[in-house]
């Protein structure tokens, strides 16, 4: 179906604003997105009507809203259920936006790589020059950072230079996990941890007393503690108390949320409630460097 341009700006705020609102939308409201007359949206309604991408809503209250035709004109899904893809502008969160879909425009280039990020919401507060981030997405997890350099109003799309993307593998955390578990006893020195840490090759390890685990030390902790010149302590007065753990089966992406959330640098990973393993901020570094 060719629209005009006219059209499809008041079909794409049709659909940002009824979404925002969850209610019919008045031409008054459309008016102000687009920078049009509500005279000038009232006549274009009347032939979005007979087009059957809008419905009219008689009465005070009244006002219209989009048909399934209107998604479609616009190559846009109509989704029941929906998760909000969040897209960040100078590091602040865009309110009631989610983005739709990501194309990417020049993937054969051995430099540039731009994308057309489909947006349902206001594009008009997008600039170039801003930073912006996207994601994670739902299925993929995919982050992608970048540069606004123009944008499309008509069509609700922003241009961006691609700087920086990850996709975060969706494999189960115990598939990367160091399956044999090391322990440090409680009432080992600082330097005999250490040594042990060193020897084995691993960023820190689980502590255990009188055989019950009661936390994690890392050469962080260690190191931390020598700075201050406590270098006659113990590790249970440097350990952190809690040692976090994670379901093994949960996704790789859940590890790094639970890492961030709690300061940590090491998890311990269950099945049941069994210590499986553990894995640390390094093991998904070195995951990750894959990519």
């Amino acid at each position: 179906m060719e629209l005009t341009p006219v059209q499809k700006q008041i079909i794409t705020a049709l659909i940002n604003l009824s979404r925002k609102k969850n209610e019919v939308v008045k031409c008054e409201d459309i008016a102000e997105v687009i920078g049009r007359s509500p005279g000038t949206i009232r006549n274009q309604m009347q032939s979005l009507k007979v087009l059957e991408l809008v419905e009219g809503v008689p009465g005070p209250k009244g006002g219209y809203k989009p048909t399934g035709n209107a998604y479609e004109a616009l190559n846009i899904d109509k989704l029941d259920e929906e998760t909000i893809v969040c897209i960040y502008r100078n590091g602040i969160l865009v309110e009631d936006t989610t983005v739709s879909n990501i194309d990417f425009t020049s993937l054969r280039h051995p430099i540039l790589c731009r994308a057309a990020v489909t947006v349902l919401g206001d594009t008009h507060d997008f600039h170039t020059g801003d930073k912006i981030r996207i994601g994670p997405t739902p299925v993929n997890n995919l982050v992608i950072k970048g540069e606004v350099y123009g944008r499309d109003d008509t069509d609700n799309v922003v241009l961006c230079d691609i700087k920086e993307m990850i996709s975060l593998p969706k494999n189960p955390i115990k598939e990367y996990m160091s399956k044999k578990i090391l322990y440090v006893e409680a009432n080992a020195t600082l330097q005999e941890a250490a040594l042990i840490l060193t020897e084995q090759n691993i960023h820190g390890a689980p502590v255990k007393e009188n055989g019950k685990v009661v936390g994690v030390v890392t050469f962080k902790d260690i190191g931390r503690a020598l700075a201050d010149g406590k270098i006659r302590s113990k590790v249970r007065d440097v350990m952190v108390k809690s040692a976090i753990s994670i379901d093994g089966n949960r996704p790789l992406y859940e590890a790094i949320k639970v890492l961030d959330k709690y300061k940590v640098g090491l998890l311990m990973v269950t099945e049941g409630e069994e210590a499986i393993g553990i894995i640390s901020k390094t093991d998904i570094l070195n995951e990750l460097a894959v990519y």
